[in-house]
């Protein structure tokens, strides 16, 4: 802060009383221009004329008008007007005049005086309540630029105590409100002091006694000041400002015999203590506006963050409603001809009836596993079951589901020979496989193939710690590059991301809407194990689903079967 801000309270906020005691200092220059004036007066005593001599006696009243209050600078010029008509205006040694020309000299003399040393003291007392105004004004400026660059301006909390301490010359402490949304101005000022559960609610700076803190909360409450010279409450001896936001209050301020009542106060010093509660109602004003400010945000980003809550909400029930009612439908179709037409129909259409409940069902069960699975991984400090994997097994597994809803083989595997043992949890990696190719063959062409291949990822000699690339790949109609990273997120799947597939027949029945979550699982799964999944355009068509996964150090003496798994090694 500014050392001009830690002035005294005199010489900051006003400026002085018109018939106050002027300092040493001050006297002593005054003392040294009238002595120098009368000085040379006497040695040219008898070398010029009278008015050439009092000339020299109007410009030390002017000069020691510079230091001396108007009052003291009027006496001291009229005393010089009376010391040259004793001294110099004959008869010398009496107070008479004789010529009339003396007369008007001395008149004019003490006019000229009387009117300089009033003109000079107007001049001080303006040039001093505009270097106070500058003052005030560069200390909120200050305080304005302080608060702006706060991070969390309630901590600034006893920056302010400390500045109204400095500026009204005592102890000050303050409370504000704690970071939460505020009621809004329809709704008036809650009671912060009403009950004990809403003392957590309130931060205090400084140390205030059992009486002020009910003063500081009856002014939060009331959102006015308090004390002597504001009307209210003028029996207490201290002063209380409140911390006022935009038609709300954020906190209250206290200082401790501020404006003291006395009877024989002075007009200006009355003017003086109402410019400094003006200027300590300011800092606190700034204060008030700074937290209502964060409040706001605060308040913003919740509002922002139960809308899109809200908005997840709805998609996420609009697309487990489209997700879920077309299967069930199937199913209540299917199992409804069984029930009430079974006699009529024959063996081929009651197994296709029977095969289509169970696909439906099936479909059902993935989204349903698909789904809990999300809000499990989602969820801070999950833990996984880990063991050793055979990456071989991992892909057979994936093979014999895939097989069960492909007729026609289109899904082949290629491994690299040699893998070494995988540190996963088979069932979330045969869970990422079996969507990976489930979402391979729903949306590419019938004859298209898909292909699952497993390799070590890196070039050699790279400087990159070992990992294994799990990819399903397919020459479908591929994703639109602006939606190849948004297919990751829950509830974009629908005909947007796949509009290259109206390119090629028979896949637009694929681009339906729906929830959408078999590749944002697939992404959770691959960083629950600490890798990444990743969509790559391939150069003749299609695109490439590819999971990369960290490789540890296996055992060389396999664990005992009857403990837990041995933790790799990074």
């Amino acid at each position: 802060m500014d050392a001009r801000l830690r002035s005294p309270r005199g010489a900051t906020w006003g400026a002085a009383d018109r018939w106050s005691a002027p300092s040493r200092p001050s006297i002593l220059w005054a003392a040294a221009t009238w002595a120098l004036a009368w000085t040379a007066a006497a040695i040219l005593d008898g070398q010029v004329d009278l008015a050439n001599l009092a000339m020299l006696l109007v410009l030390a009243s002017a000069l020691s008008s510079l230091w001396l209050p108007p009052g003291a600078a009027v006496a001291a010029g009229a005393l010089a007007v009376l010391a040259f008509n004793y001294f110099f205006v004959p008869p010398r040694g009496t107070l008479h005049v004789d010529l009339r020309q003396h007369a008007l000299l001395m008149l004019a003399m003490l006019v000229v005086n009387v009117i300089v040393a009033v003109l000079v003291g107007r001049l001080r007392r303006t040039a001093q309540e505009a270097a106070a105004h500058a003052l005030r004004a560069e200390q909120l400026r200050d305080w304005g630029e302080r608060l702006r660059d706060a991070v969390d301006p309630v901590a600034e909390l006893g920056g302010l105590c400390d500045l109204l301490s400095r500026s009204a010359g005592v102890p000050a402490a303050a409370i504000a409100r704690a970071a939460r949304p505020f009621a809004p101005p329809s709704a008036g000022v809650d009671d912060p002091g009403g009950d004990e559960g809403d003392a957590p609610a309130l931060l205090t700076a400084g140390e205030p006694d059992a009486d002020q803190a009910a003063g500081l909360r009856l002014c939060l409450r009331e959102g006015r000041a308090l004390g002597p010279g504001t009307g209210r409450f003028e029996d207490q001896p201290d002063g209380y400002f409140p911390l006022r936001g935009s038609r709300t209050c954020m906190g209250a301020a206290v200082l401790r015999g501020a404006c003291p009542v006395a009877t024989n106060r002075s007009a200006q010093r009355a003017e003086r203590d109402a410019e400094l509660r003006a200027q300590l109602q300011s800092l606190c004003d700034q204060m008030g506006q700074a937290l209502q400010r964060v409040h706001a945000a605060l308040e913003e980003s919740r509002s922002r963050e139960q809308a899109q809550q809200q908005g997840v909400r709805n998609a996420l029930l609009a697309a487990i409603s489209h997700d879920y009612r077309t299967p069930l439908a199937t199913i209540l179709g299917a199992a409804s001809a069984l029930d009430e037409q079974s006699e009529r129909l024959d063996l081929a259409q009651r197994r296709r009836l029977a095969q289509g409940i169970v696909e439906e069902a099936g479909r059902l069960a993935r989204l349903t596993d698909n789904t809990l699975q999300l809000a499990r991984l989602d969820s801070p400090g999950v833990s996984l079951r880990c063991d050793w994997e055979s990456a071989e097994e991992l892909v057979g597994t994936a093979l014999r589901h895939a097989r069960r809803r492909d007729s026609a083989r289109r899904v082949r595997a290629r491994l690299e020979p040699g893998l070494p043992l995988l540190w996963c949890d088979a069932l979330l990696l045969s869970q990422l496989l079996d969507n990976l190719v489930d979402n391979a063959l729903k949306y590419s062409p019938e004859d298209a193939p898909v292909e699952i291949l497993v390799r070590r990822a890196g070039e050699p000699g790279e400087q990159q710690p070992p990992r294994l690339l799990l990819a399903v790949r397919d020459r479908g109609p591929g994703i639109a590059p602006a939606w190849r990273e948004r297919v990751f997120e829950v509830f974009h799947r629908g005909a947007a991301p796949l509009a290259a597939a109206r390119a090629r027949p028979g896949s637009e029945h694929n681009a339906r809407p729906g929830a959408g979550v078999g590749l944002a699982v697939c992404r959770a799964i691959a960083r629950a194990h600490g890798g990444e999944l990743r969509l790559r355009a391939r150069s003749h068509g299609g695109c490439a689903l590819e999971c990369l996964l960290p490789l540890r150090q296996a055992p060389l003496v396999p664990p005992d079967e009857s403990g837990p798994p041995t933790e790799p090694q990074p």
